[in-house]
């Protein structure tokens, strides 16, 4: 399948309005990257705790965060999850001074002033919504409100452990979307009308339910942001020694370059989006380097074949011909695994979010730079490097043999 065939753009003629296209994503990046202190940076480099809370009602965000304030509890930031009047926030709370037990007393911190914002009192009382399966299955258990005990603990176990997981990890986290509207659904099978009484008596039923939670401590983040930052220039090196030995040195720079180019715009479109980076987002960032690097390869391969096939063209038209010839499958292959991150970014939810732009935009750019930036980059330097060594003589016919004399390096060097 083709979308292109005998195509002849002249993609090296119109390089200055790439340049000028990729001047501009540059300038507004780095100058938002400026006014912003450096990129968004979440819980997994800086240390702290994420919450996902998911409430039954509308909560007002300002609501939530001026009782954060009012608690004192550092620099907190709530971000609505679908946008504003989500019943679904995330609450992010960066402590990067303080340690490990430190940061779970946050959490608790944080639950409480919840409670107080929707205006519940918990008397002393443990939460139903917000307590685990395992926990639910030891008060089972100690109740004994089917009177498994008498079939032995090892067997009362079982079966309580298999009813607290229907009961909230089916009923509460799937039919109710993480939160029990009332006791009443624990009168349903496998329950019944003994447990929810037993349940209203010991626990109640608050209006949310943390639906996950990630706690790092600073130093655990500071050497994830260090392995991170390491990991892409150990796979941009690598590259480039592979380019530089599988087609010739220039061929790796001009490759590696153009990584950078994608890595740089894309974080800072990140910084102009106001999008924190985390882990999922630095294996975005690596899986666009190995796709951005995978479509220059291609174009330069074919650049590769057609240097002996096109001894008497032009550079310019060797790779402007090259280009012409991968554009189809360009498209194609960019085109599809456009469509999935994009579905990604529209249905993933806040989860995925920042994996999700970070592919999106990658692939744009990448697919962009592999043809304006990569090949002009590639070509420039050959006809820079073919003036230092022209000879004293004619200008054109110097000119025409220095050219000669670098399309035959290249020949030889693609084999």
């Amino acid at each position: 399948m083709e979308f292109f065939r005998d195509t002849d753009i002249d993609f090296l003629g119109k390089k200055w309005y790439f340049l000028t296209v990729t001047m501009v994503l540059f300038v507004v990046g780095m100058v938002s990257l400026v006014l912003h202190h450096g990129p968004d940076m979440g819980i997994d480099f800086t240390g702290g705790t994420q919450m996902d809370v998911k409430f039954n009602r509308t909560v007002p965000t300002g609501q939530i965060r001026q009782g954060l304030l009012a608690a004192k509890l550092g620099d907190v930031t709530i971000q609505p999850v679908g946008g504003s009047g989500s019943n679904e926030v995330l609450i992010s709370s960066p402590l990067s001074a303080l340690n490990q037990s430190d940061l779970q007393k946050s959490k608790e911190q944080i639950m409480q002033v919840l409670y107080q914002v929707v205006g519940v009192n918990p008397g002393g009382k443990q939460d139903l919504n917000n307590i685990g399966p395992e926990t639910f299955a030891g008060w089972l258990q100690q109740q004994d409100p089917e009177g498994y005990m008498g079939l032995g603990p090892e067997e009362a176990s079982r079966r309580y452990t298999a009813m607290a997981n229907e009961l909230l990890n089916v009923r509460r986290d799937v039919q109710d979307k993480g939160v029990l509207p009332d006791f009443a659904a624990l009168a349903q099978a496998p329950g019944d009308a003994k447990v929810a009484a037993l349940a209203r008596r010991d626990f109640f039923l608050g209006p949310y339910s943390v639906r996950s939670t990630s706690i790092i401590g600073p130093q655990v983040g500071s050497q994830l942001r260090n392995q991170a930052l390491r990991a892409v220039l150990y796979s941009l090196g690598a590259m480039l020694i592979y380019i530089a030995l599988r087609f010739e040195f220039i061929y790796g720079v001009a490759a590696v370059v153009a990584v950078f180019h994608d890595v740089l715009i894309t974080l800072g479109m990140f910084s102009v989006a106001r999008l924190p980076i985390d882990l999922t987002v630095v294996a975005a960032f690596l899986t666009l380097v190995g796709y951005s690097m995978n479509d220059t390869i291609v174009v330069f391969d074919r650049v590769r074949e057609n240097l002996p096939i096109m001894r008497r063209d032009k550079l310019a038209a060797v790779v402007n011909r090259s280009i012409n010839q991968t554009l189809s499958r360009t498209v194609l292959t960019s085109g599809l695994t456009f469509l999935s991150v994009l579905s990604l970014l529209v249905l993933g939810g806040e989860a995925l979010r920042g994996f999700s732009f970070a592919m999106t935009f990658g692939i744009l750019v990448g697919t962009y730079s592999s043809i304006a930036v990569a090949a002009p980059m590639m070509v420039a330097y050959i006809e820079w490097r073919n003036r230092r060594q022209q000879r004293p003589g004619p200008a054109a016919a110097g000119s025409r043999r220095g050219e000669r004399t670098e399309k035959e390096k290249l020949v030889r060097h693609s084999g």
